[in-house]
């Protein structure tokens, strides 16, 4: 076998182990799960009304549903920095170290892991805002390129959670890193219309990168106008994954390797 093949071997090997962990410990894809869930239930069953009436009185579950799907992304970088967090401080490294594996493997399998998990949970995040009455009007091609979208911000966020872990001296650090991230799909347009904010609140909302995420995501789902957008969030993804994978690196090979 090649230097590469037995690198993807192990990082194949380290996926399991992940997924293993992941069922035996199910508390964080739980969390990942219910939080965007309880977030659309407060928002679309307290103050949906009061909402939409600054919309055009939309219904409100369809406007805000892209939204949500941007916080289950989120969401699932917090259990991706716990991950690495608790392989790097806990010694399982130092064992790694002895064996015969490559040490990318460790790290790109719980990318790739947390990946999964996070697009499965997209996936049932997705079912339950269709079972609450959210209607998309999205057909066969925009569905794709909106979970194309989705995945490209979740290995986006992965890579810069994987970084975050790997940099973290704790794990509760490691949890509490990733959780602005959280918030931001909050203050763009994912919730109001960002002409609806005020002053210095408004600007930042328009330049973020969450903005032009969510609008290419509510357009390819509701059919909205989209513009430039599409072009803004891509760049943006890209822009994240490459510092994200880039720190990861740096920061689990510095633990890992010396």
């Amino acid at each position: 076998m090649t230097t590469q093949s037995y690198a993807v071997r192990d990082s194949m090997t380290m996926l399991r182990r992940n997924l293993l962990h992941s069922l035996r410990y199910p508390s964080l894809a739980l969390s990942t799960l219910l939080m965007p869930i309880i977030i659309l239930l407060l928002f679309v069953g307290i103050f949906g009304n009061a909402l939409s009436a600054g919309i055009n009185h939309t219904d409100y579950i369809n406007y805000v549903a892209p939204a949500i799907l941007l916080i289950t992304a989120t969401s699932g970088s917090v259990a991706t920095a716990v991950s690495v967090a608790s392989d790097m401080t806990e010694g399982i490294i130092n064992r790694f170290r002895t064996m015969a594996i490559s040490r990318n493997a460790v790290l790109t399998g719980q990318v790739i892991g947390s990946f999964i998990q996070t697009m499965l949970t997209l996936v049932l995040v997705i079912g339950a805002a269709l079972l609450m009455g959210f209607r998309p009007n999205a057909g066969f091609g925009d569905w794709l390129a909106a979970l194309g979208i989705l995945a490209l911000l979740t290995l986006a966020l992965t890579w810069l959670a994987a970084g975050m872990g790997a940099g973290a001296k704790t794990i509760e650090s490691a949890s509490n890193l990733p959780m602005p991230f959280t918030f931001l799909p909050m203050l763009g347009s994912g919730f109001v219309p960002t002409d609806s904010l005020p002053g210095v609140i408004r600007w930042f909302a328009e330049y973020q990168p969450f903005t032009p995420i969510n609008e290419t995501l509510r357009g390819l789902l509701m059919g909205t106008p989209i513009g430039n957008h599409g072009i803004i969030a891509v760049v943006w993804c890209v822009v994240i994954a490459a510092g994200g994978y880039a720190w990861a690196r740096r920061a689990f090979h510095r633990t890992a390797v010396n």
